[in-house]
């Protein structure tokens, strides 16, 4: 079983110009979402073409590729996986030849009932090639399709029998593209146009790198047609319920992009100034982890009047670790990924600031990074709550045995980090610095408490059964 926390990206031309460019920009602004492969199919005319391969998107789509990736729709996907190994076949888009001259598909999110849609679909005589649950999307709209005849009707009849998060893009052989989301809208997904073209995103600033500066956002339920005239049509496919994912805010999304009308740097700055009201310190100088926690360090600072600094300079061409599947790689990582500026931190108190602590691993690394930089005292200040729970959505966060603050308490971590003081930001002060409410917001890594029943039923068996994992989970249950 894979869970998906991806980047989709679509788009249609409305002047007939080939649009595997503007899929390639596009992804290039979503790699942070994914490392480990990305995926672009586009139409022409009747003809689909696909292009997927493992690693960074520039390396995967040289010129040549581009060119050959001929046709005026098209969708692309960057991936990380969250468990098992990385394999090509698991890489997006999805594609079947029938019906509709074609369908292809590419998603962000998480089947929760993966294996029970998986089962039925093998019944009803479907053959997988893959292990990622986009395939299982391809084929059940591909199945209603064939029954209903209609795309909102076979839409629905998926949301029907899908749990879980899916921000999804679909286009089909006979020149067809839409986007639709799940009822909770737990992953991000927005749209926009202008005189030349129509796309969708997982995050707003893929779409202003290809001129688009007004997003919208696709809202929980909605299936979303963008027609070859220009017109976008929405239709509430499914009653929706905001759940929205309180981590694309704390860490996942770039602090440029725009999710729910709400920019994800202003609430990192908020974040920030949340914790200053809440802790105080003597720090002599206040020290981000690189890249995410560059805005709370700053909105500490206009609270507090300490100085900001660099003082871990980060390896711009080492993968993000917290979406490295293998621990293993995640460790070695922290090293190659950040250098100690010694300047910076000798003999000084720092508030140290990051995003989270989920398994504690690589933070306690960070901090023998400084310690041994000469650091006298290090505050250590965390914008998220303590991360107690897994989340079935797709995130990374799959058994409660590895979650550091599922076991230990605030003080047992900050003596397993070596951190003079450990200061989460409370529950209260992550709602209030997004903004959305908490009833719209899914904060289940923390509280425990899940918007979709079957993922409650598992989280609650296993935190009941310490050694039972997500994977035996999902097949003992579903």
């Amino acid at each position: 079983m894979k869970k998906e926390a991806c980047g989709v990206f679509g788009v249609r031309s409305l002047d007939g110009k080939d649009v595997s460019r503007m899929i390639y920009n596009g992804l290039i602004m979503l790699q942070h979402r994914g490392q480990e492969a990305a995926g672009i199919s586009t139409l022409n005319e009747h003809q689909i073409h696909m292009k997927k391969s493992t690693g960074l998107v520039h390396s995967a789509f040289p010129e040549n590729t581009l060119h050959s990736l001929k046709g005026g729709i098209g969708i692309g996907h960057v991936r990380y996986s969250t468990a098992g190994s990385s394999t090509l076949k698991n890489a997006q888009p999805f594609r079947l030849n029938y019906p509709k001259r074609g369908i292809v598909v590419a998603h962000n999110g998480n089947l929760v009932n993966y294996m029970s849609m998986r089962n039925e679909l093998i019944e009803n005589g479907r053959h997988f090639e893959s292990t990622c649950d986009s395939e299982i999307i391809v084929h059940k709209i591909a199945e209603e399709l064939i029954k209903t005849k209609d795309i909102e009707k076979a839409v629905y009849n998926y949301m029907e029998s899908a749990e879980g998060s899916y921000s999804t893009g679909l286009f089909t052989g006979e020149h067809e593209l839409f986007a639709f989301r799940d009822p909770h809208g737990i992953r991000p997904f927005c749209f926009g146009k202008n005189d030349t073209v129509s796309m969708f995103a997982s995050e707003s600033v893929a779409l202003n790198i290809n001129g688009i500066e007004k997003t919208y956002d696709v809202k929980p339920g909605e299936l979303v047609a963008f027609q070859q005239d220009g017109k976008i049509e929405r239709k509430q496919i499914m009653k929706g319920e905001g759940k929205h994912c309180m981590f694309e805010y704390v860490y996942f999304s770039r602090p440029d992009s725009v999710i729910e009308e709400r920019c994800v740097y202003d609430v990192r700055i908020e974040l920030g100034k949340s914790l200053a009201k809440d802790y105080s310190s003597k720090a002599d100088v206040i020290v981000p982890v690189p890249d995410t926690s560059r805005s709370a360090a700053e909105g500490i600072s206009r609270e507090t009047g300490i100085p900001v600094a660099e003082g871990l300079m980060k390896n711009r061409y080492v993968h993000r670790t917290f979406i490295m599947p293998e621990q293993s790689a995640r460790s070695l990582s922290v090293e190659m990924k950040l250098n100690p500026v010694r300047s910076v931190l000798k003999d000084k108190h720092i508030i140290l600031v990051d995003d989270s602590i989920v398994r504690g691993t690589t933070m306690r690394r960070i901090v023998e990074m400084i310690r041994k930089a000469g650091a006298k005292k290090i505050d250590l200040w965390i914008t998220c709550p303590p991360v107690k729970s897994p989340c079935f959505y797709g995130v990374d966060i799959s058994t409660h045995a590895e979650l550091i603050a599922a076991t230990d308490s605030v003080e047992e971590i900050k003596n397993k980090l070596g951190a003079d003081e450990l200061c989460y930001q409370s529950v209260d002060g992550l709602v209030k610095s997004i903004g959305l409410g908490e009833k719209n917001m899914c904060m289940a890594c923390l509280t425990g408490e899940y918007p979709t029943c079957l993922a409650q039923k598992m989280a609650d068996s296993m935190k009941n059964q310490k050694n039972l994992s997500n994977q035996r989970y999902y097949e003992m249950s579903c």
